[in-house]
């Protein structure tokens, strides 16, 4: 990674999904990172969304830098051909390394997986341990649900209001773009001075 290069850290589903626009915004995604020239951090895998948004990246450039637990090696068919690929022991480690080699989350639709990294991250943040930006694409309306329940912790008591502050819902890739460039420069400028 080049000094000053932001990273963008992607969680996803590891199946495609049951709506074609699910694929075609997380190569849309991919695509993107190499064009604003970001590096993508990732699960590593070479199935479902994962692979759509690494394909899509190395196609267009990008650096990447994905990271798998050995367990997983087969069945998300570990992606090698990556600029970097770590393989760690646990799904622990591995969460921790693609935090801890981000800038900004980006959640894309995916299973208790994707859930699990989202809400690792929610945590921490409403802990006051990170204050890296959280965004969910919310292609086909598919965090809709997610982000009622969220609502739903806040107004039965179990969450400060300050929660709904901590992630960001995006309906489209151009939109999330438009917000993680904002972000990120927010970044670079105020770690600039």
């Amino acid at each position: 990674m080049s000094q000053g290069q932001k990273s963008v850290c992607v969680y996803c589903g590891s199946r495609p999904g049951a709506h074609p626009a699910y694929g075609r915004d997380a190569a849309a995604l991919g695509a993107t990172v190499a064009r604003e020239g970001w590096r993508l951090v990732y699960g590593a895998g070479d199935v479902g969304l994962m692979g759509e948004v690494a394909r899509a990246a190395q196609s267009a450039g990008a650096d990447t830098f994905g990271v798998i637990p050995v367990h997983l090696m087969a069945m998300e068919v570990g992606k090698r051909d990556l600029t970097r690929f770590v393989v760690t022991e646990t799904m622990h480690e591995r969460k921790k390394v693609m935090f801890m080699n981000s800038d900004a989350i980006v959640v894309l639709p995916g299973g208790a997986g994707s859930l699990d990294e989202f809400f690792e991250v929610l945590t921490w943040r409403q802990l006051g341990l990170h204050e890296k930006p959280i965004f969910l694409l919310n292609t086909e309306g598919y965090w809709t649900p997610l982000t009622d329940l969220l609502t739903h912790v806040v107004d039965r008591g179990f969450a400060d209001a300050s929660l709904l502050g901590f992630v960001e819902t995006v309906a489209d890739v151009p939109a999330l773009t438009e917000r993680l460039r904002a972000a990120l420069n927010r970044d670079t400028a105020s770690s600039s001075v």
